[in-house]
């Protein structure tokens, strides 16, 4: 972090109204990023997916709970591992809460993950979240929805939509759908550093004079834990 530089309440509150425009912009054309984002097309998805989840095996149409829009998740958790992604982890700490303001504008909320569904339970109980998370093991879900890849190591994988990087079983990312009469659509999917902005803790730091402060470390996240791993080396 470089020295400050130290002003005036005058000074501060001009400097502060300057970048304001600049915030504006910003905001505006965020806006219209995002209504540019509705008008993506659709599509169809006629594989007959089935999941599982608190309530035993489901469909994907059973996943919006009533509703005519759903947000997926996709958490690293793959069939055998112990503890889900630290980056994921991370996320999802932002997760439990949202699901009733999600269902009063007709969108439902869930995370899912490769691992059998009582893999799931295990770290969930451990981490102590509320959220609905399914298990998709034993489909093709994750790896159609390209979060999920066949490959060794040393493999390029095709990951956010071309954007080749080394292979890694499974990535993180977000998908939307929408359901009518007529069926179940994908409207949306991102990944990488398209779900920045649905970290609400990176975005508070983002606010700070520190920022993240990951500048230096080994990569980005080396300083992240498990939110019950803090007091620990």
């Amino acid at each position: 972090m470089s020295t400050p530089q130290i002003v005036s309440k005058e000074e501060w509150i001009a400097a502060r109204k300057a970048f304001l425009v600049r915030e504006k912009e910003f905001t505006k054309e965020r806006d219209a990023l995002s209504a540019a984002r509705r008008e993506l097309p659709w599509m169809k998805m006629d594989k007959p997916y089935v999941f599982e989840g608190a309530q035993g095996k489901v469909g994907l149409g059973d996943l919006f709970k009533g509703h005519s829009q759903l947000v997926v998740y996709h958490f690293m958790l793959a069939p055998g591992d112990l503890v889900g992604c630290h980056g994921c982890s991370f996320w999802a700490d932002n997760f439990d809460g949202i699901d009733v303001h999600l269902a009063h504008r007709d969108t439902a909320f869930v995370a899912i993950s490769r691992a059998p569904y009582d893999e799931i339970v295990q770290f969930n109980e451990r981490m102590g979240w509320k959220f609905d998370w399914y298990s998709s093991f034993g489909t093709d879900f994750n790896y159609d929805l390209g979060v999920s890849f066949h490959g060794e190591e040393g493999d390029i994988i095709d990951y956010n939509f071309g954007e080749g990087r080394k292979y890694m079983a499974d990535l993180p990312g977000v998908s939307t759908f929408s359901k009518d009469e007529n069926g179940i659509y994908r409207t949306y999917s991102t990944y990488s550093r398209g779900i920045d902005i649905l970290n609400g803790a990176y975005n508070y730091l983002d606010l700070t004079a520190k920022g993240r402060d990951e500048q230096g470390l080994d990569f980005s996240m080396a300083w992240l834990r498990h939110h019950d791993k803090y007091d620990q080396n």
